[in-house]
């Protein structure tokens, strides 16, 4: 399997996912230039490469299924993917970001894992639609802008579950 690492998914990447998280920062009174420096680097870096070689995975995974077992397939393999332990992952880079080193513990595994048992119909919904409805070059795309939503989501979830 080739790794994808592509100039048009590190800009995409580095955009979208830093309004997402932009956009929750505001609504939080919480805007720092490094919060949104850091989150471009991780949707340039990170996400833009694991997002679409994951992807890439799912489609080479699934091709020999058909019907509802490949529809359900890669929707699942995708949420999967976008586990508590990812979105702990994106609330530790907003605290490092952030500055606030003191916020880092294990309840951000908590956070997460509550925030994702309350979004996971539309996080399947969604998903469903960018695995099985969108082209593969697409779907880094449709999962970003995704992503840059729940990113809203996943800031105010501390709050919400904190």
């Amino acid at each position: 399997m080739a790794l994808h690492y592509k100039k048009q998914n590190i800009l995409k990447g580095a955009l979208i996912y830093s309004a997402g998280d932009t956009i929750a920062a505001l609504l939080l009174d919480e805007f720092s230039w490094y919060r949104l420096l850091g989150m471009m680097l991780v949707g340039a870096t990170v996400y833009a490469f694991e997002i679409p070689n994951y992807f890439d995975w799912i489609v080479k995974k699934t091709e020999r299924l058909k019907g509802l077992k490949a529809t359900l397939t890669k929707t699942g393999l995708a949420i999967l993917y976008f586990n508590p332990l990812w979105i702990a992952r994106h609330l530790l880079f907003i605290k490092l970001f952030s500055g606030q080193f003191d916020a880092i513990s294990w309840n951000l595994i908590a956070i997460a894992f509550w925030s994702f048992l309350a979004n996971i119909l539309i996080s399947f919904i969604a998903n469903y639609i960018i695995q099985n409805r969108f082209k593969l070059k697409w779907r880094f795309l449709g999962s970003a802008i995704f992503s840059a939503l729940m990113a809203i989501y996943y800031a105010l979830s501390e709050t919400i579950f904190g």
